[in-house]
């Protein structure tokens, strides 16, 4: 079992313990005892990663070493253990979210150190943290408090360089398409019809529409293009949906990056360009394996944004961890409306694998922005109340789906205090017919999260069965219009010019069947991320189509919903430094 950390807990007053419910009854730190995040991560006492490796099962050669603390895992792995009964998949999700978020990665690690905690061999697959929000609004995706995965600084800035090289795939193929052009263009690529943009991994919303070429005397050279982060690129789905190198270079070499003028699909392997891809990527398709503060494995692997993209961690590493582990813990970007919904519909459909239980983390705050407070962080029963429909809403969603679920109630230091909201939290799931648990990891890791982890083995020992939302031979116009109606909870769908003339033409094409990506605001049911709580008789707008045969996903986009963020007007990014002995702060 991991060492007991060093810090102590502070127990709640006698009468605060007396006033609340039982199943409320729960130790903290006390507030001004947290220290910020990445003190913690430089603090935690790591252990050698062989020796996380080897509580896994894994042999010596097949780890490839990465700097301090973190290793990437040979494939030859799932070749040997590709036998061996897979353990428990465990899914972690969410509410609509606030700007902060609501902790689902920190719960994600919290739960399972809490499983290692009694004794079950687990272990937590979480994607790798983009740049773009690290530096931007949101901060890492490391977790928080005493529930992160270390090397906290190493993984939330370069990591082992998956992400740049999955910004370099991409980037070379959008060289060669105009590098084809420039000689001549002999696959008579219509440049204005062409759909492959370049990508960065961070928000620069000036990238978003820029035109290249300029000063070019060719005909067709200049032309209109723009930028995507590289989470939300079509490479990065092909990484999180392929289970190994020969299905890697068969998903590139279906790329469709525009069409002829003839109106042709032109794909990556047209231009020669997937092999070449692939070899970019050699390293990259090797799932990473770091640890929890407390030692517990953690598999981080894969980047895709929820709301822009498919939103979990890759197929390849979740197989791997369900080989090497009795439970497997692992999150889906977002609300049940984003993250949930494609892990379900798609990555469980592609990777054929079910989860036997779902956490369900709501916040206090959360629960009273969406019951219309203004000020989340005061006591509000009558907000929390409203906005309790969210809540019920996402649990309905997953019963939806045909899984058992249990409500995680994620604990700051002070909502111990908010007696009259708990208390109707825990009465109130309990009539939804959910058990709901104040979990803690955030102050107490593991120890914090023993009753949610108790509650799942109960839930994951029973037999599981996904109803998917949809048949996968529905057009795609239905498949959104199932999407919209039963995850969001509207009256179905819009579609514009632009996408039904789309939706029809791939369709001809043969891409029909394919799942969809609903690229929708984290912050609502809805498209407009200012409308809270649970709303009915809206309809979701579809503007435009954008196929990823690669990936095998049809993305739609909803609203105003953008593939390259921008950073908020006092990004984080301002308050990162390095110190001269190199030591980074700021990072949280």
């Amino acid at each position: 079992m991991p060492a007991e950390r060093k810090h102590e807990d502070r127990f709640l007053s006698r009468r605060t313990r007396q006033a609340l419910p039982c199943s409320c009854l729960i130790t903290v730190t006390a507030y001004q005892e947290m220290k910020s995040n990445i003190q913690i991560a430089q603090e935690a006492e790591a252990l050698p990663i062989d020796k996380v490796g080897r509580r896994l099962g894994l042999r010596k050669k097949e780890l490839i070493h990465y700097g301090r603390g973190m290793a990437k895992m040979s494939l030859s792995v799932m070749d040997r253990l590709g036998a061996r009964s897979d353990g428990r998949l465990i899914l972690v999700t969410s509410i609509n979210p606030t700007r902060g978020g609501e902790g689902k990665t920190t719960q994600a690690i919290g739960i399972t150190q809490a499983l290692a905690r009694i004794r079950k061999r687990a272990s937590v697959c979480l994607r790798e943290p983009s740049l773009a929000p690290v530096f931007g609004i949101k901060g890492g995706g490391c977790g928080a408090g005493y529930s992160q995965v270390i090397p906290m600084d190493e993984i939330n800035l370069h990591f082992t360089g998956d992400i740049h090289a999955v910004g370099s795939a991409n980037n070379l193929l959008a060289a060669m398409i105009d590098n084809h052009i420039f000689f001549g263009n002999e696959l008579g690529i219509d440049s204005v019809g062409l759909n492959w943009n370049r990508s960065v991994d961070m928000s620069d919303r000036l990238l978003r529409k820029v035109t290249v070429g300029q000063g070019q005397s060719r005909p067709g050279v200049e032309h209109v293009t723009g930028f995507q982060v590289t989470a939300a690129s079509e490479v990065m789905a092909i990484m999180g949906m392929t289970d190994g190198f020969r299905d890697l270079k068969k998903r590139l070499g279906k790329i469709v990056f525009g069409f002829s003028r003839d109106g042709k699909p032109l794909t990556a392997k047209d231009l020669k360009a997937h092999g070449s891809m692939a070899t970019l990527l050699k390293d990259a398709l090797h799932p990473n394996l770091v640890q929890t503060i407390e030692g517990v494995p953690a598999f981080v692997h894969g980047g895709p944004f929820a709301n822009i993209a498919d939103g979990c961690n890759s197929i390849i590493s979740t197989r791997m961890a369900l080989k090497l582990s009795d439970y497997v813990v692992t999150e889906a970007g977002f609300g049940s409306d984003l993250g949930a919904e494609k892990f379900l519909d798609i990555k469980c459909r592609v990777g054929k694998m079910t989860p036997h239980a779902v956490v369900v983390i709501a916040t206090l705050r959360a629960l009273r922005h969406h019951g219309g407070a203004e000020d989340v962080h005061q006591p509000n029963l009558e907000a929390t109340r409203t906005g309790f429909a969210n809540l019920a809403h996402h649990v309905g969603n997953i019963s939806a789906f045909g899984l058992p679920a249990v409500v995680a109630i994620n604990m700051f230091p002070g909502d111990e205090m908010q007696r009259k909201e708990l208390e109707w939290l825990v009465v109130e799931c309990g009539k939804l017919g959910v058990g709901c648990h104040l979990s803690s990891v955030y102050m107490r890791g593991g120890a914090g999260g023993i009753e949610v982890a108790r509650d799942l083995v109960r839930l994951s020992e029973e037999r599981s069965r996904v109803s998917y939302c949809y048949p996968i031979r529905a057009s795609l116009a239905d498949k959104a219009e199932r999407i919209a109606r039963r995850v969001y909870g509207g009256d179905g769908i819009t579609l514009s010019k632009t996408a039904r003339e789309k939706i029809e033409q791939l369709e001809q094409l043969g891409y029909g069947k394919f799942p969809v990506v609903m690229a929708k605001t984290q912050y609502s049911l809805t498209s407009d991320p200012n409308i809270r709580g649970a709303p009915t008789g809206f309809k979701v707008p579809i503007r435009d189509i954008r196929v990823q045969a690669g990936a095998g996903t049809v993305v739609m986009l909803c609203g105003s919903m953008l593939t390259m963020p921008g950073l908020p007007r006092h990004p984080a990014a301002e308050k990162i430094d390095i110190l001269p002995d190199g030591t980074i702060k700021g990072l949280f």
